[in-house]
């Protein structure tokens, strides 16, 4: 039987694995709050830590270190899962975000907590760029008066500087690597870098000097593999978060909303998310009260309508889970799970995972010892158990299936591994 052929990778998945491509392949990775000081960064991460907590049981929620929390990422899949199997453990997947210190202009020179602020930026794996889009009297802006335009040029500005200064450095100890490598004098005349290289250097050179993040750029397999060595913080995947007052986040409007979407255009695109930490919290605020938080938001929704909005457009929604899957998607992440009368539980691997590596999320021994894994979609579990917490409706209807070691796991893929570790022998 001839090999199945792979669907076409949509756009989307493809400008996804484009920001990735010059990440960490691990399957614990973070996202990163950067922006100015009194934006709403740690409000915003507070609001993350304590989204969905009610889907999950038996999860150690908590806040890894003071700016470091774990978002339990939103999954409808999953919580059906766990309404079926009812198991006394229930664990979800999550993300982990951390609060970046707040950046001022010269930050990439040490001014401020600049030094504290990159050893942070770069030790995450994604960054939310979160900017102010709403006036308040009593939220001081650094800068005096509210621009999320100027704050952009800013933090984006530290940052290419930054990877600026450290291009320069990659320059000389390549430099110093060929004089090295051809035996040559600090005095003798410098040959020819290797092609890779100085085409690699010249397009980052370029992007950061118009302040365009390097993952923005167009790069060659063997290009990708050098810059990934280089240190730099904009190759990491960017999601842009404009926080909005509570009334433009309702009426889905603000005069600086098209000038940010022009700007992110000119500086190599992204995704853009507005947000309202006003609103956040307000709905935050009555989670313990059900019914007068259904009141407040048909209160906005009247105040959507009355601003001219009909329809699905009238809806106002928390942005809480759509912040966290964008920033799982960044990070070319996905779940499997694994269900059963003791434990539903979803794990995190990187999209295009096989299924021997995607069973030493589990345990080492069960990649080490890899025979096969027995798999069933998602949606053919749902389609066809019939209500039962087991697969034997699936089986019946051969949707059961065995995989190999070079099977690629898909996305909400429920899987038993069967493996079989012999321990060595003693001598």
């Amino acid at each position: 039987m001839p090999p199945k052929k792979k669907p076409t990778p949509s756009a989307d998945d493809l400008g996804v694995m484009k920001a990735a491509r010059f990440g960490r392949v691990k399957n614990t990775l973070t996202m990163g709050f950067v922006g100015l000081p009194n934006v709403g960064k740690s409000s915003l991460t507070n609001l993350l830590a304590g989204a969905n907590h009610a889907e999950a049981a038996n999860y150690p929620f908590c806040t890894i270190d003071p700016n470091v929390v774990q978002c339990i990422v939103p999954d409808k899949n999953f919580k059906y899962l766990s309404n079926t199997f009812k198991s006394p453990s229930i664990v979800p997947a999550a993300l982990k975000v951390t609060d970046i210190a707040g950046l001022i202009k010269g930050a990439s020179e040490g001014a401020g907590l600049g030094n504290a602020f990159l050893s942070h930026i770069a030790a995450v794996d994604g960054i939310f760029h979160l900017v102010r889009a709403f006036d308040s009297d009593e939220v001081i802006h650094v800068d005096d008066s509210v621009d999320p335009i100027r704050d952009l040029e800013t933090i984006q500005g530290e940052l290419c500087a930054k990877d600026s200064s450290t291009l320069e450095g990659v320059l000389e100890r390549e430099k110093e690597r060929v004089r090295k490598e051809k035996g040559l004098s600090r005095s003798a005349p410098m040959p020819p870098l290797p092609e890779a290289f100085r085409s690699a250097f010249e397009k980052c050179t370029n992007l950061v000097g118009s302040s365009t993040p390097v993952q923005t750029g167009d790069f060659n397999a063997a290009e990708v593999e050098l810059i990934k060595d280089w240190g730099l913080i904009t190759t990491k995947p960017q999601i842009y978060v404009v926080n909005l007052s509570q009334k433009n986040f309702v009426r889905k409007g603000s005069k600086w909303l098209p000038k940010i979407n022009e700007w992110v255009k000119t500086h190599g695109g992204g995704q853009i998310i507005p947000v309202s930490c006003e609103f956040e919290q307000n709905l935050a605020d009555l989670k313990d009260y059900p019914d007068e938080q259904k009141a407040f938001l048909q209160e906005r929704k009247e105040d959507a309508i009355a601003a001219g909005l009909k329809g699905p457009q009238a809806e106002v929604k928390s942005m809480i889970a759509r912040l966290i899957r964008s920033g799982r998607q960044a990070l070319c992440l996905q779940s499997f799970y694994t269900a059963g009368p003791k434990e539903v539980r979803a794990w995190t691997i990187m999209k295009g995972t096989l299924a021997p590596q995607a069973a030493g999320v589990i345990h080492t021994d069960f990649e080490r010892g890899f025979i096969k894994a027995e798999v069933c979609a998602f949606d053919d579990f749902k389609a066809l158990h019939q209500g039962a917490a087991s697969m034997a409706k699936v089986k019946e209807a051969g949707k059961y299936r065995q995989e190999g070691k070079t099977y690629e796991m898909k996305e909400g893929d429920i899987v038993v591994f069967m493996h079989n570790v012999t321990a060595s022998k003693k001598k």
